[in-house]
């Protein structure tokens, strides 16, 4: 089976919603070591990324309207870094796609983590979205389908979700705790790993 705009509109409606009903968990983790909003900007960015996938006729144009709403939606860091990822995942899609195969999105997810790291320095090991985001984007390289190479990027974001318990912060407001951020899970990386794994689950219904 290949990615379809159809499936596309169901995975972030999905992930749109876990994300919605679980942000004061969210939050909750932000506050540990950030501002403690973290909940509330990614919903927004997801709610409004989730809308314009939702009006899209073609997967390119959903992947970069996607993330032209999420960065409009002004929620500081967290709407630029998925705006950045999102309109890059654009980038390496051909015009007017309608479907995507597993090379295909393979290509198209690598052209976003790049577009992302032109907009952070943060990188594995930082205790950041980063971590639960570059290893999910290089478990879907040499999938034999897109189901797999979803349900691989899922497996490896919540093993780089958990990974930043014991990791210290070295970005953002955070990394003024240095080692006193060891302990708590990055909300960044958490909501990433939520968002692999609802796009998953809603791709096998």
């Amino acid at each position: 089976m290949n990615l379809n705009l159809e499936n596309l509109k169901k995975m972030f409606s999905a992930a749109t919603a876990e994300i919605s009903a679980r942000e004061n968990e969210l939050s909750a983790l932000d506050a540990v070591c950030g501002d403690g909003d973290h909940g509330s900007a990614v919903k927004g960015a997801m709610r409004a990324a989730n809308d314009a996938v939702s009006k899209a006729s073609n997967l390119k144009d959903a992947f970069f309207d996607a993330g032209f709403a999420a960065m409009s939606h002004s929620n500081g860091s967290t709407s630029t870094l998925f705006g950045s990822f999102f309109m890059g995942i654009s980038d390496g899609i051909k015009a007017g796609a309608q479907e995507l195969g597993g090379e295909e999105l393979e290509t198209a997810f690598e052209s976003g983590l790049s577009s992302l790291r032109s907009n952070t320095k943060a990188d594995v090991g930082d205790k950041t979205l980063m971590d639960a985001l570059v290893p999910a984007v290089a478990a879907m390289r040499g999938s034999k389908s897109v189901e797999s190479a979803f349900s691989a990027a899922a497996e490896a974001a919540e093993k780089g979700a958990k990974s930043t318990e014991c990791l210290a912060a070295k970005f953002g407001r955070a990394k003024n705790l240095g080692e006193k951020s060891v302990g708590s899970l990055d909300a960044g990386a958490v909501s990433i790993s939520i968002i692999f794994r609802e796009f998953e689950k809603a791709l096998k219904e």
